[in-house]
Parts: structure tokens; sequence; C-alpha cells
């Protein structure tokens, strides 16, 4: 009897407190409640290889929730258990981050993030808060800094908007071995190269990753692969003839001209630049988000499979914030 009443003194209101600190318009709520977290068991369960024979550790499903939530607030694995063990009372062991980092870099060899960003796209869309076919598709591509600290500055080749001309010289100097330089304007960078194919309403459906130093325009063909859109919109920097008989007979011509030696832009074509350019403002937003909340504004991991799975991750917060933004709580 006592126990009863000492349950009813203390424990519901502390309860209480902890329910209005996670009410019904919370984004982590509403993203619970959009998201049946069942149809991403059997994709890590595939990343992970397991065969469901011997014994199975953690729930996959736990660990990529807590994935999530490190890569939502920013947090690095040693911050992230401290916080689970804080935070949270889970009657369980904690997974701890040795657990979680092994996890994240199964996932990476398993190959499983594009399955992932594309199931949760898929979710989206089913709720209806996503176009399944959306008239236009935005390519673009932003620099990522290197996790690694360099340990000399070199005089870096310029960024460039064709393929053609050879890489410049494979030097790096840090402890990141994928990362190289790049220089543009008067700034240059070590990092990688983040590419992102978006909607028009900005929701992300393809990521790519590559060393800073290799040019847009080669990555046009694999940033259009599966691309459901009419029309695909992109800038100056992926403008060749090569690009635009990819677009012949599967998508519109969306990209910008570009001006040549000895021949400036018509009139027509420069009204067509500036109307593309008030459309590719959606994925200029979404690095924007990535970069501000996600922590994509640098690497946190070595290597451009692990920078590919962090911008991945990035594109599944981004996605799945945006999609909580649209629902609205009735009281």
């Amino acid at each position: 009897m006592f126990c009863l009443i000492i349950r009813e003194v203390i424990c519901r209101p502390f309860l209480r407190e902890v329910g209005d600190l996670i009410v019904d318009d919370d984004v982590l709520s509403k993203i619970d409640a959009l998201i049946d977290w069942q149809w991403f068991f059997l994709i890590l369960k595939r990343g992970l290889g397991r065969s469901g024979i011997a014994p199975q550790g953690y729930d996959p499903l736990v660990l990529f929730k807590c994935f999530l939530i490190g890569q939502w607030h920013g947090l690095s694995d040693p911050k992230l258990e401290r916080a689970l063990e804080v935070r949270l009372d889970l009657h369980a062991p904690v997974p701890d981050e040795t657990t979680r980092c092994r996890f994240r870099n199964t996932l990476v060899r398993g190959g499983v993030y594009d399955d992932l960003l594309a199931e949760v796209c898929h979710r989206i869309e089913d709720h209806g808060l996503k176009l399944k076919e959306a008239e236009a598709a935005i390519i673009d591509a932003t620099l990522v800094k290197s996790a690694a600290r360099p340990r000399t500055c070199i005089e870096a080749p310029k960024d460039r908007a064709e393929g053609d001309t050879p890489d410049g010289p494979d030097v790096h100097f840090s402890a990141d071995r994928d990362a190289r330089w790049l220089r543009k304007g008067s700034k240059s960078t070590l990092g990688y190269k983040a590419f992102a194919r978006t909607d028009e309403e900005g929701f992300v459906d393809k990521v790519h990753a590559t060393p800073a130093n290799c040019a847009e325009s080669p990555e046009f063909g694999n940033m259009t692969d599966g691309a459901k859109a009419q029309r695909v919109l992109a800038d100056k920097a992926y403008s060749s003839r090569k690009n635009r008989d990819l677009l012949r007979g599967h998508h519109r011509d969306g990209i910008m001209r570009k001006a040549a030696r000895n021949r400036p832009l018509r009139a027509s074509e420069k009204r067509f630049n500036k109307l593309v350019s008030k459309r590719r403002f959606r994925v200029e937003q979404c690095f924007g988000t990535m970069k501000r909340l996600f922590g994509l504004h640098r690497a946190r991991y070595f290597g451009v499979a692990k920078m590919y799975a962090q911008l991945a991750m990035a594109a599944i917060g981004q996605n799945l914030l945006k999609a909580a933004n649209k629902i609205k709580i009735n009281p």
C-alpha cells in the first residue's frame, strides 16, 4: 500500500513533466507517428548481413533510430551514449558507442543508404506529403570540408564546369586519404563534393559524393539515373553536349545555357537562364538546411564512402523535417 502511495505522489508528477516536454506538436513525435519503421527492418537486416540463426544482438531499428537521433542533434557517438543514459530509462543496457560505430560501418559496407533514402521518400509519398512524379528534378552540388585537419595548404586546382580536362595533381597532405583540395574564387577547401537531386518542393531523392577536385559535369548521368520528373534543371556547370544528349528522349532540357568564345548568349537564352534560376533555389535551400541543422558543413568521418553515408542521413533528416512541418495538429 505504501509503495502505491509513493508511486501516486512521486511518479505521476514526473510522468506529467516528461509529457509536457514531448508535446503532440513536437517534430520528432510527428515523425514517429508518420513513419512505419518496420518497413526499414528488412533493409537494415540486409545491410547487416544477418541470417536470423545466430544470436542477433541489438534490434537494428533501435540502432538506426539512435543513429538518426545523433545525426539530428549533431551528437558524436560518446555524447549520444551519454544523452541516452541520462535522458532515457530504457530498463535495458544502452547501445554503447562502439556498437553504434560498428553498426554504421557495416551499413556502409552493405551499401543500403540508397535504399534507406528511397524508403523514406516512399513512406512520405504514401501519406500524400510528397509528389510521386514531380514536374522537375533539380540537381546541384556543394563543397563539404574534410574531417581531417590539413597539414599544409597548397595551390589547389580551380573548380571546373567541364570534365574534359584531367584532374589536378593527386595531393592531399592530410590523414583523410580520399579528400582533395579545390579552389573556388580565392578560397581553397580540402574535402568532398556532395551532390543532391530534389523535386520542386525540396525533397531529396538521390545523393552522391566525390572528392572535391572531381568535376560536376561527368556526374550528371549518375544524378539523372532513375529520375521520374518531366524536366531536369541544373546550372551552367552541367552545360555540355553530352549531358544534353543524355536528356534527349527522356527528360526536357532544363540545363542553363552558357556563353562560349565568340558566341554570347542570346536574349532568349538569358531569359531561359533567369527562369531556371527562379526554380533552382530549392536545392540550395536543402543544402542550407543539411549544413545548418544536420552538420553537413563538415565531414564527420574519413573516406568518401562514409562521407556519402553522412550525406544520405542528412538527406533523410531533411526530408523527415520537411514532411513533419507539413503536418498540422488539430487540438
